[in-house]
């Protein structure tokens, strides 16, 4: 999950196919990320119910910003692409489980929301796509 490709529960047979898609895309902006100094701190937190979210990625910078990195992954740019697909929805559910993450902290540190895109093998990081506000 955490990737717009479907499910694939509309599609008997394509599931297991998209998710092996959106592990490896996952795994190549995780080590884009490390190799740009990041640290990993959690893969793919999830917060319970219906409406809670995911976040891919949760990474350290070096001078203590933790990011919250949605991966989104398209074999092509049709439809606006793979950054077009990270839409108000999705937003706020990614938002909503970096506050339940944040919970754990008295003094949450300074965090920011990224994006990484990969289109047609192209990989691109997206340093505060959105924010919380």
């Amino acid at each position: 999950m955490g990737f717009l490709q479907d499910d694939g529960a509309s599609r008997p047979g394509k599931g297991a196919t998209t998710r092996v898609a959106g592990q490896a895309a996952e795994d190549q902006a995780l080590a884009h990320l490390l190799a740009a100094g990041l640290v990993l701190v959690q893969r793919n937190y999830r917060t319970v119910g219906r409406g809670g979210g995911e976040i891919d990625l949760i990474l350290r910078e070096p001078d203590g910003t933790l990011v919250f990195v949605e991966v989104r992954s398209r074999a092509g740019a049709s439809h606006g692409g793979a950054g077009a697909s990270i839409g108000i929805t999705k937003r706020r559910r990614i938002i909503f489980a970096a506050q339940c993450y944040l919970m754990r902290w008295a003094q949450p540190p300074a965090c920011r929301f990224d994006a990484v895109l990969i289109e047609q093998g192209r990989l691109q990081w997206l340093r505060a796509a959105f924010d919380a506000g």
